[in-house]
């Protein structure tokens, strides 16, 4: 199967600014040419961080900056996922691009940027008034949901300084940032959210289960500790099957969380 990468494609991709330039300037390229994938040569530099090729392509007339790959992907969204500050200033920089714009899945910029612990480029894009900083995706994950499942205190730190957050808000799944951080075993996320009195660190998922229920049948023993010093939870809530905590522990032979 033949795909249709030309050598603008290919200079793009790898940043090679003479070749890319050279080939501009000699026309030695069909500016209608796609790729597989709907990834276009500004998606190319932009995802690999190619600051001057980025310049270079933005000032051709039939670039169109805030063009989507086949998954929704715009270049910005891409240098977004891989912390690449400048380029992401660059593409700011041009009008018509829009910083909060969804992908196939609903996931910004912004969600890209948190679970990929880019805390400068979360902070670029949190300065836009554009940019909703709680906006959910298809599946009602938001920025903090993400960088909560992946552990990365710093970027959720900043998000839950914005006001919009809502730190106890539940996906399409009834999972909360706090459940996710619990899940993950991500003990300072779980500290930064219970020290939030809008978390409820008793609120249930679909099966009934409270954290403190999803930290005993995983073993995560210094987040039981955690969440049982936490006022108000119950250490023997039972979910929608009868189990309690102790129940999951002893399933799962965690002797030290019994």
């Amino acid at each position: 199967m033949r795909f249709p990468f030309s050598g603008l494609h290919c200079a793009s991709f790898l940043g090679v600014v003479e070749v890319v330039a050279a080939l501009i300037e000699t026309r030695s390229y069909d500016p209608t040419q796609g790729i597989w994938g709907g990834y276009t040569r500004l998606a190319w530099s932009a995802q690999n961080g190619h600051e001057e090729v980025v310049k270079i392509l933005l000032k051709l007339e039939e670039v169109n900056p805030n063009k989507p790959n086949d998954h929704g992907r715009t270049p910005l969204s891409l240098a977004a996922s891989n912390g690449h500050e400048e380029v992401l200033k660059i593409l700011l920089g041009r009008e018509g691009v829009n910083p909060d714009m969804p992908d196939s899945h609903g996931r910004t910029p912004l969600s890209h940027a948190a679970s990929s612990r880019h805390k400068q480029v979360l902070k670029i894009l949190l300065g836009r008034e554009e940019v909703s900083p709680d906006k959910p995706d298809n599946g009602g994950g938001t920025p903090l949901s993400y960088a909560a499942s992946n552990g990365h205190e710093k970027v959720l730190k900043i998000l839950l300084g914005r006001e919009e957050v809502n730190p106890d808000r539940p996906d399409a799944y009834t999972r909360t940032p706090l459940l996710y951080a619990v899940l993950q075993g991500h003990e300072g996320v779980v500290k930064a959210l219970l020290e939030r009195e809008d978390v409820n660190p008793e609120k249930q998922n679909h099966r009934g289960q409270t954290p403190l229920s999803c930290a005993v049948q995983h073993g995560h023993e210094g987040i039981v500790k955690m969440l049982l010093r936490r006022e108000g939870v119950n250490p023997d809530r039972l979910d929608k099957y009868g189990r309690t905590p102790r129940i999951y522990a002893a399933r799962g032979g965690h002797k030290k969380v019994i």
